[in-house]
């Protein structure tokens, strides 16, 4: 991929993050980190209600299809680690319920949030 086609898919990227950020807050989501980079892998959003810990990765492809799928089983495990890294270094968060979310966006239709998308 081209330097400037990889600019173009990273601003792609953080305008769907923002999107995500909007609408989980209006549905009462408290933000607690976001692009998060860590040794072990990089956590989109972080979000808590109650006593929940929300961890959302956001894709935006071409169709909700292909941004579905490129949530890969190796990925999820990333995402895993690296939420046990943070939560290793948030004591706060420790008696939370951890659930992950994604949040599919595509061209011309409204994000879809898949609650539970994997375990």
């Amino acid at each position: 991929m081209a330097k400037d086609d990889r600019l173009a898919a990273r601003r792609r990227g953080q305008r769907a993050e923002t999107l995500a950020l909007i609408w989980l807050s209006l549905c009462g989501w408290r933000l607690r980190a976001r692009d998060l980079r860590t040794p072990v892998g990089e956590l989109d959003l972080v979000f808590t209600r109650g006593s929940t810990l929300l961890v959302v990765e956001v894709k935006h492809r071409a169709t909700r299809t292909a941004a579905a799928e490129a949530i890969r089983p190796d990925q999820q495990d990333r995402i895993r680690r690296a939420t046990a890294w943070f939560l290793a270094g948030q004591p706060q968060f420790s008696h939370y319920q951890v659930r992950f979310d994604a949040l599919l966006v595509s061209p011309g239709g409204w994000p879809q949030h898949i609650r539970n998308a994997w375990d």
